[in-house]
């Protein structure tokens, strides 16, 4: 169940309008590593958990928090397209302000779509998709890749940070750059977390048998480059983080195994096929059907 409470976690208010800003904020709203995925990431988690308890607790509270922050960059990307989009000193920019958001590089369908509002797109006005979230049903799994989620979002958020000096701006994102700074935290704390109680360890999933696997393969950094430093790395040496075993480096083998004879697609997908074997199974239609004869 949802209850909303018109009430922000933190204020959200420019010191004066600016469109062009508003459409570079839109990648942390409606982007890939943006406020909408984490927040049905987080919700779509918990929902699908099979684990009652801290773990789904955590997601459903991180997660309906994210929601606040969706909340709160709409409500600022409103409030910067709320006058005229662009001022220029042309009598015909000044007289048509569509004009204007295209010469000044504003988001044209925050205009004449959303009526100078706020949209579920990234900076370059691609919509939100569902195809950006992350939801395995393995805790594990889903705990890094929102670690990996929350990294990707600061780093957005910094980035654009320095691209305004409006004070109500800047301080609604040091808001944010705090809360991903403590959820980037508390995800790589879960991970540790699970892995001490042994609920899920490395590697994920934990329960598949790796008597399945060929286990002389596993831990070999086998080198696919010709630059040669990376055999100095923890993961060309020494032991491997799950406990198991030890890495080694190989270099690339200079000889793989035969390639397979092409495919040959049924005749119905009309694909370009060797035109032999066409008459070859020509023939060999004929022959069957004189064989049932």
């Amino acid at each position: 169940m949802f209850f909303h409470k018109q009430e922000l976690q933190f204020k959200a208010s420019p010191s004066k309008p600016d469109p062009v800003y508003a459409k570079r904020m839109q990648e942390i709203l409606g982007g890939q590593y943006g406020e909408i995925t984490v927040a049905m990431q987080y919700g779509f988690q918990a929902w699908n958990s099979h684990l009652p308890g801290k773990y789904r607790d955590l997601l459903f509270g991180i997660g309906a928090e994210e929601f606040g922050h969706v909340e709160m960059i709409a409500t600022m990307i409103a409030q910067l397209l709320e006058s005229a989009p662009v001022e220029q000193s042309e009598a015909a920019m000044k007289a048509d302000p569509v004009l204007a958001a295209v010469v000044g590089g504003t988001d044209i369908q925050a205009a004449i779509v959303a009526g100078a509002g706020v949209r579920p797109v990234d900076s370059n006005g691609n919509p939100w998709s569902g195809s950006y979230i992350t939801s395995s049903g393995n805790l594990l799994a889903d705990v890094i890749a929102n670690a990996n989620a929350e990294m990707q979002g600061r780093i957005q958020v910094a980035r654009i940070f320095n691209m305004t000096d409006d004070h109500g701006v800047r301080d609604m994102l040091s808001f944010l750059l705090a809360r991903d700074t403590g959820h980037q935290n508390q995800w790589e704390a879960a991970a540790k977390e699970l892995q001490a109680e042994k609920i899920e360890v490395l590697p994920i999933p934990s329960n598949f048998p790796l008597s399945k696997e060929m286990q002389a393969e596993e831990y070999k950094f086998i080198n696919f480059s010709d630059g040669a430093a990376a055999k100095d790395g923890s993961w060309a040496s020494g032991p491997t983080p799950d406990g198991r075993g030890e890495f080694s480096y190989e270099e690339a083998p200079s000889k793989g195994v035969p390639f397979p004879k092409p495919t040959i697609p049924d005749e119905r997908f009309y694909g370009t096929t060797p035109v032999p074997n066409v008459v070859e199974k020509a023939a060999g239609a004929v022959k069957d059907k004189l064989s049932k004869k």
